[in-house]
């Protein structure tokens, strides 16, 4: 009898996680089954997906509320197929808010539970290790001050790297990037990432074109890019540019292409989040900035353990890049930090020499590692 090993994935990151685990896990097992709740990636990959992974990517607390009665009863009826159905193992790819419920049920009636991606419990919401360690058998972790947590709290733990770092070349590539987006050579270039959600350029689209204003007042000849994700968020930001007067900056937005833009960027102005990672892996300097409504400023305040919100800060355990949040996001703040890297090649050498050790800590093999930590959970294994 084949392995059967069940999955749930809830985004595009996710999925595409999941997709490469999927490859790696068939290496040593060609005969397995998967099934559960994933995307195009995993379906690409033979996956069986009872639900689409579209179903549970929704975010921000108003949009749950609207979803919660369809995302519980899939909860609700994907669990009890499972009991039922008794795969060799369950693996729960990152969405924590939905796995951990379902883990939680299957490890209770025998069944192995794997999370994939560590919640943020080292950033925030620090009491969930409790709940993480009745919901699951092993954490597959993808950063290496993560393991020491699970150990502290006796939970089953590997430590597989991240699979950006994998991906992305260690060396910089600038110019082939630039040549990608004909761009020339000796042009000073700045990348704008604002977010890839709507609500984050609700409060950030302005600001970056602000800061945009002033480092074009220094540096005339500069060109701005931007990479922006949907048709809305372009929209957006073009209102944006309307509303600040700059429809005559020297900016060039893109669909999507964010990897490309940054690494085409001598320095990148970036909202916290996964493309502060990117930045780091193809070593762009960078300032990271974030502002959201004044009522989540103040919860999210309140519940930080951590002085840094920048992923290469937090994995440097210092503050190697500037990080500008809420009030202190200021354009003339973020400019003066930009302009000060641009000119600095000093300072740019020694912020993309930590970027390289980021680089080196994080390239683990993921995928490969993942799989091996997976195996022996599995009977045939």
């Amino acid at each position: 009898m084949s392995v059967r090993i069940a999955m749930v994935a809830g985004e595009a990151s996710g999925d595409l996680l999941a997709a490469h685990l999927i490859a790696a896990l068939r290496q040593k097992l060609p005969d397995a089954g998967f099934c559960g709740i994933g995307g195009p990636k995993m379906q690409a990959v033979g996956f069986d997906a009872w639900w689409p992974a579209e179903k549970l990517a929704v975010r921000g607390y108003a949009e749950v509320l609207r979803h919660y009665r369809e995302i519980t009863g899939i909860r609700r009826r994907l669990v009890a197929r499972l009991i039922d159905e008794k795969p060799d193992v369950f693996i729960g790819v990152d969405a924590p808010d939905f796995n951990l419920e379902v883990e939680e049920k299957l490890k209770a009636h025998g069944i192995p539970a794997i999370h994939y991606v560590s919640p943020s419990v080292w950033a925030w919401r620090g009491g969930r290790i409790q709940k993480i360690g009745r919901s699951v058998s092993h954490m597959l972790a993808m950063f290496p001050f993560e393991p020491e947590i699970y150990e502290r709290n006796r939970i089953p733990v590997s430590y597989v790297g991240h699979p950006l770092a994998d991906v992305l070349p260690q060396e910089a590539g600038r110019a082939a990037a630039r040549q990608r987006l004909e761009l020339a050579e000796a042009e000073e270039i700045f990348g704008l990432l604002p977010g890839s959600r709507q609500s984050e350029l609700q409060y950030m689209g302005e600001l970056f074109i602000a800061t945009a204003k002033l480092l074009h007042q220094r540096f005339p000849a500069a060109l701005f890019l931007v990479p922006l994700v949907s048709r809305e968020t372009r929209l957006q930001f073009e209102e944006a540019l309307w509303a600040q007067g700059a429809q005559d900056l020297p900016l060039k937005m893109l669909f999507g292409h964010a990897q490309d833009a940054l690494a085409a960027a001598d320095c990148a102005l970036v909202a916290s989040g996964t493309a502060t990672l990117e930045a780091a892996l193809l070593k762009t300097p960078l300032v990271v900035a974030y502002r959201m409504s004044p009522w989540s400023w103040r919860l999210m305040r309140r519940m930080r353990y951590q002085p840094w919100v920048g992923l290469p800060n937090i994995l440097a355990g210092r503050f190697v890049v500037p990080e500008f949040l809420q009030d202190e996001a200021t354009p003339e703040n973020l400019a003066q930090a930009l302009g000060n890297i641009l000119v600095d090649t000093q300072v740019q050498e020694r912020i993309r020499n930590q970027f390289a050790e980021i680089h080196a800590q994080l390239r683990q093999g993921t995928a490969e590692k993942a799989a091996a930590a997976i195996l022996p959970y599995l009977k045939t294994a």
